[in-house]
This record gives C-alpha cells, sequence and structure tokens, in this order.
C-alpha cells in the first residue's frame, strides 16, 4: 500500500506501507500519521495551524484514530464533519490515485521495491510534480 498527502503548502513523502501489513488503526498510527503530522506541521506548514481531512477507511474512522487526531490537529474534519463514501470532495481519491496507480501500475509487481520503484520513475511524475513543494 502506498499513502500520500497533498496540500496548497505541498505534499508528503510518500509513504510505502511494508509487504504483509495490515493497516488498521494502530498501523495507521503507527506507520503513517505519527511520522506524517510530526514532518507536515514542521515542515509543509511551518508549524501553523492546518486542516487534516481524510476518506472513511476503516482505519480513519477507528474511534481510537479519530480521537488521536482531535488531540493532535486542532484543524482535523472528524468522521462526522465528512461526508461518507465523497471522493468528489476528496483530490486524492478523485482523480490523483487514479492517475498514478494507471502510470505505476501499468504493469505488475512482484514486491514492494518494483512498486516504490515505479512510483518514483518518471512516468508519475507528470501527476506528482505540481506538489513538489515537498520539504523532507
Amino acid at each position: 500500500m502506498v499513502w500520500a498527502g497533498i496540500s496548497a503548502n505541498g505534499r508528503t513523502p510518500l509513504i510505502f506501507v511494508p509487504e504483509g501489513v495490515k493497516i488498521n488503526a494502530a498501523t495507521y498510527r503507527q506507520l503513517i500519521l505519527e511520522p506524517v503530522i510530526k514532518h507536515s506541521s514542521r515542515n509543509i506548514f511551518r508549524n501553523q495551524p492546518f486542516v487534516f481531512q481524510q476518506d472513511d477507511a476503516p482505519a480513519h474512522i477507528a474511534n481510537i484514530t479519530q480521537k488521536w487526531l482531535h488531540e493532535n490537529i486542532s484543524g482535523f474534519l472528524s468522521k462526522d464533519e465528512w461526508p461518507p463514501s465523497s471522493p468528489y470532495l476528496n483530490t486524492m481519491d478523485f482523480s490523483i490515485w487514479a492517475i498514478l496507480e494507471a502510470k505505476a501500475c501499468a504493469r505488475s509487481h512482484n514486491n514492494l521495491d518494483s512498486l516504490k520503484r515505479s512510483f518514483l520513475r518518471r512516468p508519475c511524475e507528470p501527476q506528482w510534480s505540481p506538489f513538489q513543494r515537498e520539504r523532507d
């Protein structure tokens, strides 16, 4: 699985979840939220307030996830504030993932390293580069 976030201020690094890892509330928080929020608040948003929005995947709407996000992000949109199954309101779901996936998965991948290389190679650049202000 691959995770990413975008904003007018830039993009997060792509996060590649190790093979065989099941994403539940605990792994979502540990592998994605904690590193991304720390990176984004410091490097993308320069410690300024920001709004964090996500879809209604089970790990996203789990009570423990919602509680952690409310405690750590002042601009978090909770599951009650965001309509369920709303890909048209979510830029990543509406267009960017479909384009990146079509480019990166034009051929099948036998392992995570192959998928990483495919996402990071040139064909994905035109779709990903408009959000270039990544600050690692």
